[in-house]
């Protein structure tokens, strides 16, 4: 197994909640670190660029509404497999089909307001990673 970067986005929903340290337990909890972390408020502009792949579907204004609705942790996890890990950890995108334990299982609010996002694939990842952070500032 290789060691892998991924981004994770703590969303709104969770951050109002105050579920950062909680859901962060769980990624180290299960050997993912932390190497960067910035809390933020994300503009349109931003959310919109980040979220461009979905420009076209009927629910990118409503994403986009939801990720600018108030903070945001942007973090880079580093680990073994750090991008099938932690999907594991988060669950199913859908909290009703997430299975037990998982982050979107045990605190997500809804499909939207599901507390969590992270990178799907490797390739994505580092697009995404350099969304937000450039080398310098990760500090594995």
């Amino acid at each position: 197994m290789a060691v892998e970067r991924t981004l994770s986005i703590i969303k709104p929903d969770a951050t109002r909640r105050n579920l950062t340290g909680k859901i962060n337990a769980r990624f180290e909890e299960r050997g993912l670190r932390i190497v960067a972390q910035r809390r933020l408020k994300l503009s349109r502009d931003e959310a919109e660029r980040f979220y461009a792949v979905h420009r076209e579907r009927p629910f990118f204004k409503d994403l986009v509404a939801f990720m600018t609705s108030g903070p945001v942790v942007v973090q880079v996890l580093e680990g073994e497999s750090a991008v099938a890990l932690n999907r594991e950890i988060m669950g199913a995108t859908n909290p009703a089909s997430a299975a037990p334990g998982t982050i979107r299982k045990d605190f997500a609010e809804s499909i939207e307001a599901n507390s969590v996002h992270g990178s799907d694939s490797a390739e994505n990842a580092r697009t995404e990673v350099a969304f937000f952070f450039s080398e310098s500032e990760i500090c594995p």
